[in-house]
């Protein structure tokens, strides 16, 4: 088959074409920066550079595809990441229409269709076409956005650390934590990327009648406990993840001079996890859970994380 993976070579993109190309696909890789190309050709891809923005670029890119794999990187840049979203996700399903592309497999989020202005999936409905959305739960990946504040370094790091632990970090030097308008004992479903690979490696190769949607996750657990994993892999044991208000995080998020429209879809996006509704409709599709656990990830991690210091 002939197949296009989006996302470059991204956390889920290079897993996903190595896969591909080990099944014996041509695989062509989109990919906006023109140094990719020397990777993408080693994989034994077939890179296609320019910008998911440029509609026509897509258009030519997807003629003669069998099937395409979709998905916009999120942009911490954006003041609007609604609007960004719906823009990009109009440009690919133009693209994909005018190709007459017959098999789309669509990354969105577990989050995605409860959060206001996030979700993108209605916009694929135009096609008369076999579409897939992919719904995986919360990265592991994202803990490497919370590595300074698990470390306590930095400003904020301190702050956060002395606001919410207080005299028991100034007398123990136990510092470090994580955050969020979700966390404590939430039940969260993290996923590792390359399980998200997987699926997708699967579903290019399906073809439903009907748009279907897939939900993908690694492990099931507390967010306490996941922040115990980390913290063991990392020398910090004692590592909890402090539940916020709404209030309190969209505060920290402005003073970390994060737009103020992003700050609230951030907000409104960690809001749905903690009052449950993405784990109940998790539950409902009863998905099977990939094979990398978040112990797995956490050495990865920690090989980040002391590398970094």
């Amino acid at each position: 088959m002939k197949i296009i993976v989006t996302g470059s070579l991204g956390n889920i993109s290079k897993p996903l074409t190595e896969i591909l190309v080990a099944q014996g696909h041509i695989v062509t890789v989109v990919s906006s920066d023109v140094k990719k190309q020397a990777v993408i050709k080693e994989i034994g891809a077939i890179p296609a550079i320019g910008s998911i923005s440029d509609t026509a670029f897509l258009t030519n890119t997807f003629k003669g595809a069998d099937a395409v794999y979709t998905m916009i990187p999120l942009s911490f840049t954006e003041p609007d990441l609604g609007n960004y979203l719906r823009r990009i996700a109009q440009n690919y399903a133009e693209a994909l229409k005018e190709a007459d592309i017959k098999r789309v497999v669509l990354l969105s989020g577990w989050a995605a269709n409860l959060v206001r202005g996030e979700n993108i999936e209605d916009i694929f409905d135009c096609l008369n076409t076999s579409v897939t959305i992919m719904r995986p739960g919360s990265f592991y990946t994202n803990f490497y956005q919370s590595m300074d504040l698990i470390k306590g370094n930095g400003f904020m790091g301190k702050f956060l650390t002395l606001r919410y632990s207080g005299l028991w970090a100034l007398l123990t030097g136990k510092t470090g934590l994580l955050m969020g308008n979700y966390g404590g004992d939430d039940r969260i479903v993290f996923v590792s990327p390359k399980d998200i690979a997987d699926a997708v490696a699967e579903e290019l190769l399906l073809h439903p009648e009907n748009t279907t949607i897939r939900y993908v996750g690694s492990e099931e657990m507390t967010c306490n406990d996941a922040a115990k994993v980390i913290g063991a892999a990392v020398g910090k044991p004692w590592l909890k993840w402090v539940l916020l208000s709404d209030k309190e995080m969209l505060k920290g998020l402005k003073m970390a001079k994060v737009p103020e429209k992003l700050a609230e879809t951030l907000v409104e996006m960690q809001a749905v996890m903690h009052s449950g509704k993405t784990l109940e409709n998790f539950h409902r599709y009863q998905p099977k859970m990939g094979k990398v656990k978040l112990v797995d990830f956490a050495k990865e991690f920690a090989e980040s994380y002391y590398k970094s210091n």
